[in-house]
């Protein structure tokens, strides 16, 4: 009862805390201008997602120490790390190059702290990959490249807010089905503090995450299974899954989009309008009607995840089938419709 109470306070907090920057930005002119690549037309107030930072952060802090938790000072340094850099990147627009470097630093705080994967459980096969030393090399990649997709994938009004939510609840689901605490606890901090802000950036969207928001978000949700694998080394293989698959369309979409533009020679750092989601708003859709749809995929992957979780056996294939047939739904769908001129 006490941390429905809880997340109820802190949805309530971050909801508050979202109106008042509003207010404050737009007194600073911290605006988002729109260019050819935006998808939205009115100057917008950005940076809003350092409510999150702040709430989320100081909850984990207040939550840790309050109930004698270990607090994992690798994630919470790395948070700090990279909510900074993109704050200042919204504010003075910083090179990629050192946003990067901050991210690299974040994550070998978090990889210090907690280690590497050091082996992956694969349901559907039933089978345990030990990793060795690639799992250094993959752990330190996907905390860098989550970190970045979230951001890229934030170009329409409530994507990233609903899909915190959606995987801020399934952490929060499984912390409580496997016994993780702070991941049950913190993946419900993350969860409704973003709601709180996606109350403010439902479209049409009166506020932007920015950098710091899309950014944290991303670096939170990358790190979550190594928070989990602090808590309880022994349950750490089937983390990784637990992980990709929580914010897979994110994963998806950016994946597919980066090995696109590899192929077509152009420059993959570059800002474009070439994701899933944004061919979707071109060829007409709403921002609501987008955001809704990833919204709907991954509850449903969620949904079945937790089932597999809980009753293994046959169902990890029907989880595997799931995954696949709404990728290529959403992928097919995409394609299928045309670009408005």
């Amino acid at each position: 009862m006490i941390e429905i109470i809880s997340f109820a306070i802190i949805c309530v907090v971050s909801w508050l805390g979202v109106g008042l920057f509003l207010r404050w930005s737009r007194n600073r002119q911290l605006l988002d201008i729109p260019n050819e690549r935006s998808s939205h037309v009115t100057p917008t107030p950005r940076g809003g997602g350092l409510v999150i930072v702040i709430v989320s952060l100081a909850s984990y802090l207040i939550y840790s120490l309050a109930n004698g938790q270990r607090l994992m000072w690798g994630y919470l340094a790395g948070a700090v790390l990279v909510a900074l850099i993109s704050w200042l990147d919204d504010v003075y627009s910083i090179s990629f190059v050192w946003r990067f470097l901050v991210h690299s630093l974040a994550a070998a705080f978090v990889l210090y702290d907690a280690g590497a994967w050091q082996s992956i459980y694969l349901p559907v096969l039933d089978t345990k990959i030990e990793l060795s030393y690639l799992g250094a090399v993959i752990s330190f990649g996907w905390i860098v490249w989550l970190t970045n997709a979230y951001n890229f994938m934030d170009g329409i009004d409530g994507i990233s807010g609903v899909q915190a939510v959606t995987a801020g609840i399934g952490w929060l689901l499984i912390g409580y089905l496997v016994g993780f605490s702070n991941v049950y606890f913190y993946g419900g901090v993350l969860a409704f503090s973003s709601l709180g802000f996606l109350l403010h950036n439902w479209s049409p969207a009166k506020i932007f995450l920015g950098d710091v928001g899309s950014a944290f978000l991303g670096f939170s949700f990358a790190a979550m299974p190594f928070i989990a694998g602090s808590e309880h080394s022994g349950k750490a293989a089937p983390l990784p899954v637990f992980a990709v698959l929580l914010v897979w369309f994110f994963v998806f979409d950016t994946l597919l989009t980066f090995f696109s533009r590899l192929l077509k020679r152009r420059k993959v750092w570059e800002p474009h309008r070439e994701h899933l989601y944004q061919k979707l708003i071109i060829s007409g859709l709403s921002h609501q009607t987008v955001s809704l749809i990833y919204g709907a995929l991954s509850i449903v992957i969620v949904l079945a995840l937790l089932t597999a979780r809980a009753l293994r056996g046959n169902f990890e294939i029907v989880l595997l089938g799931i995954v696949i047939f709404e990728t290529a739904a959403l992928t097919i769908y995409t394609f299928s419709r045309k670009v408005l001129t």
